[in-house]
């Protein structure tokens, strides 16, 4: 499709001149850098949303994703590239004496989500978009995001609301008029639902554009808001707090991501919120469905719903009351529909992140819900009567379970994984519905994550190959035969060094940490989860350590470890990961026998921006979580576009790394996803694996002895004793392959070409890959550009 579909009327820089004008009130010899970012924001807002034919899109099939979390970071920086105006609004703030990068650095991060499941969300609509799939994504505009991480005294996570939408977010353009009322608890019965209390869905839409700004997508976030925003009388009468209860019991909803859920009230709020968003959604896709005059029956012809993990499971049941309760449709045939609409993307194996509601707690908040979800289970059985498989289980409604049977397609996110879904959680449902499973590998956007993060590296590809890469990145393999050329390979080791140069600057003037480029770069950047072993990392940083003190002489390869990431709130475990890593890193930087050689560094508040930073200037990336429990990972891809070799298991994503970069230019370490299993079956595995190592044993001892404060009992028992992520088991073989990394750097040509593989060969791991996997095999959906 040509660029008809956006308004390219007009100068861009009058545009932006006029809303710094009228919308922020200064000329522009008074705006300040905020002034200009947002003047900036509106401009492009009206350029992406404006000239879209509603007559093109009457016919198509609309995608659907349902998300918790869309982690998009700052957006400016990435339309104005998709948009090819780059270059027109640095000459407009040369002209008026602003700093280009200093605007795009004003704005602040979207506080909408944590981890790599919020990253994929962002980087599927901006692939969504450039590919001409018109789609929406749906979640909640949290206030305070999931929180502002800083580090006390003593090195333990602290945590603060986040504050991006202190003054409003230009992006966000409020849509009144798509107002959705939301019911909770009340009495239910075969004739509907009562609800005894009810919030205000208001949505608000941000733009999504994609490459060439040849099509925007719609990303629509909901805010709750109270039915009765403020009682009168209860004011007059001097209830000056209890007037506005209402009011903020209501925005409490869109508050804070995943809020704390050790607690009854946790517990219910994040019940509330997925009910909230998915419900919204729901009546928002149906309304614009029946705006274009379809028929209902035509519904998986015209619609498809992606749940993006089992956060908004309940879509299910509540699509199934909307058609029936509120449409007057027969069960079966709602049941049906519903089946045929809704599609599920697994992310996790792990038990505890399928989600269980308490019936007790699903029943009183969602009483029309649990009667749907035990038809449903029964209309299961009665289609599958030797084998019953029910959502609703041991007390408890199963969301996994629930996504599964509600759904057209159900999908894992690496080729392991998928596998491992049939053979675990999934076995029984598998093997009911063979075929219902299949596998759609993430992928990241080249545009965020290569051309607009790493621009040095983005300039010498284009000059090397062209810029076709960018919206096809297998073009990438044309590069493999220029890693043969001494002076292109010289030039990809000058853009490694000037990345660190400027990561050096930015974290001591930001972060007052001290590194020397000269190091390798060896970055840890994720949530923090037992399950992704940072503990292994900072276990081996401890023997390292000692090592170089027992042999300061040694040729020693110099390192700085790099971690960033937060942990939620209530998991007590994580952040005391958090705690040793710190203690350790003030230990060690601060040793005058090793800190030339070794020196580790946590920065706080990791993010999308963050992730920007560093991600170029990674020498090595660390993806070494136990195998079989990753799901994916896109930080293993990011890293490896952007020339860092990955040390890792063979978990998740990074199988397929291996498989195409070539095993010769990854550094493997570690169990199987089976011989994990029958390793968790030795009594005593952990302790062996202690004994069986002295370097192990040493640092361990170190930190039980106190060498790094006190308060790590409880990483030492584990390590010592259940280690169920076998980070003892796999310390071993980690030291060796971070040992082979080390001797592989030290040959800078070695180390390079290394690099060059990885980035020639990565191009499959794009996320419009991705999308057109999803498309073609899950949604049956249709580019607008075909």
């Amino acid at each position: 499709m040509a660029r008809d579909l956006v308004n390219t009327n007009g100068s861009f820089s009058t545009e932006v001149e006029r809303h710094l004008q009228t919308r922020q009130g200064v000329s522009p010899g008074e705006a300040r850098l905020d002034d200009w970012w947002r003047a900036l924001a509106l401009a492009v807002r009206d350029r992406a949303t404006a000239g879209a034919s509603p007559a093109r899109l009457a016919e198509a099939k609309e995608v659907n994703y349902l998300s918790m979390e869309f982690l998009i970071g700052r957006v400016l920086e990435d339309a104005l590239t998709n948009l090819h105006l780059t270059d027109e609004t640095r000459a407009l703030m040369d002209r008026h004496g602003a700093d280009y990068d200093a605007v795009l650095r004003a704005e602040p991060d979207a506080a909408l989500g944590n981890g790599g499941l919020g990253r994929l969300a962002a980087c599927f609509l901006e692939s969504l978009s450039t590919l001409g799939c018109p789609a929406y994504g749906y979640g909640i505009l949290y206030e305070h995001g999931l929180f502002k991480q800083s580090f006390d005294e003593d090195g333990r996570q602290a945590e603060a609301p986040e504050t991006w939408l202190t003054d409003g977010s230009p992006w966000a353009l409020r849509r009144m008029a798509r107002r959705q009322t939301i019911g909770f608890g009340g009495t239910a019965s075969d004739a509907g639902w009562y609800p005894a209390d009810a919030v205000i869905a208001e949505p608000s839409d941000l733009p999504v554009i994609g490459w060439d700004g040849a099509w925007t997508n719609t990303l629509r976030l909901f805010s709750a808001r109270p039915v009765q925003p403020f009682d009168l009388a209860r004011f007059n009468a001097g209830d000056y707090a209890g007037a506005a209860e209402e009011e903020a019991l209501a925005r409490t909803i869109s508050r804070v991501l995943y809020p704390d859920d050790t607690t009854p009230e946790g517990q219910e709020l994040r019940l509330k919120q997925e009910f909230f968003f998915t419900a919204a959604a729901l009546r928002d896709i149906l309304a614009r469905f029946e705006e274009r005059g379809h028929a209902l029956a035509t519904l998986p012809d015209k619609v498809a719903i992606q749940l993006n993990d089992t956060h908004p499971a309940v879509a299910a049941p509540e699509l199934v009351r909307l058609l029936t309760d509120e449409r007057g449709m027969a069960f079966d045939d709602a049941l049906a529909l519903a089946q045929k609409t809704l599609n599920y993307t697994n992310h996790t194996l792990l038990p505890e992140a399928l989600e269980r509601w308490d019936e007790g707690l699903f029943g009183r908040l969602l009483p029309r819900h649990l009667d749907i979800v035990d038809r449903i289970d029964a209309a299961h059985a009665r289609a599958h009567p030797k084998r019953k498989v029910a959502a609703r289980a041991d007390g408890a409604v199963q969301m996994g379970v629930l996504s599964f049977i509600a759904a057209n397609r159900v999908n894992g996110v690496s080729a392991l994984h998928t596998e491992l879904m049939k053979e675990t959680v999934f076995a029984d449902l598998n093997a009911l519905h063979p075929g219902r499973i299949l596998n759609q590998t993430n992928g990241v956007t080249p545009r965020r994550w290569m051309q607009t993060c790493n621009p040095r590296l983005a300039g010498l590809i284009t000059g090397a190959i062209g810029d076709g890469w960018v919206a096809d990145l297998d073009q990438l393999q044309g590069l493999e035969p220029h890693l043969e050329d001494a002076g292109f390979a010289e030039a990809l080791a000058g853009v490694k060094r000037a990345n660190k140069v400027d990561l050096a600057g930015w974290m001591a003037a930001e972060h007052g940490v001290k590194a020397d480029p000269a190091m390798m770069f060896d970055v840890q950047i994720k949530r923090i989860h037992e399950y992704k072993r940072q503990h292994l990392n900072i276990l081996e940083t401890i023997a390292l350590w000692q090592a170089i003190k027992d042999a300061p002489n040694g040729d020693w390869t110099p390192r700085l470890k790099l971690f960033g990431g937060k942990a939620a709130p209530g998991y007590v475990f994580a952040k005391e990961i958090i705690h040793l890593i710190n203690s350790v890193a003030k230990v060690v930087n601060a040793d005058p026998v090793t800190r030339d050689v070794l020196q580790v560094a946590y920065l706080p508040n990791y993010n999308v921006s963050m992730a920007e930073r560093l991600i170029p200037a990674a020498d090595l990336s660390e993806q070494i979580s136990t195998a079989g429990k990753e799901a994916s990972g896109t930080g293993n891809m990011k890293f490896a576009l952007n020339g860092a070799p990955t040390m890792g298991t063979l978990d998740g994503a990074n199988v397929e790394i291996r498989e195409r970069v070539g095993a010769e230019n990854f550094f493997l370490f570690g169990m199987t996803a089976d011989e994990v299993v029958r390793r968790r079956a030795v009594a005593g595995h952990a302790a062996k694996a202690v004994k069986a190592d002295a370097r192990l044993a040493a640092a361990i001892r170190a930190v039980r002895a106190g060498m790094f404060g006190a308060g790590f009992d409880a990483i030492v028992d584990n390590l010592t004793g259940p280690d169920y992520f076998l980070v003892s088991s796999d310390f071993t073989d980690y030291w060796r392959a971070q040992r082979e990394a080390d001797r592989v750097y030290a040959d800078d040509a070695g180390w390079t070409r290394m690099a060059g593989l990885n980035i020639a060969r990565s191009g499959w791991f794009s996320s419009d890959r991705t999308i057109r996997g999803y498309m073609a095999d899950i949604w049956g959906a249709e580019s607008l550009f075909d």
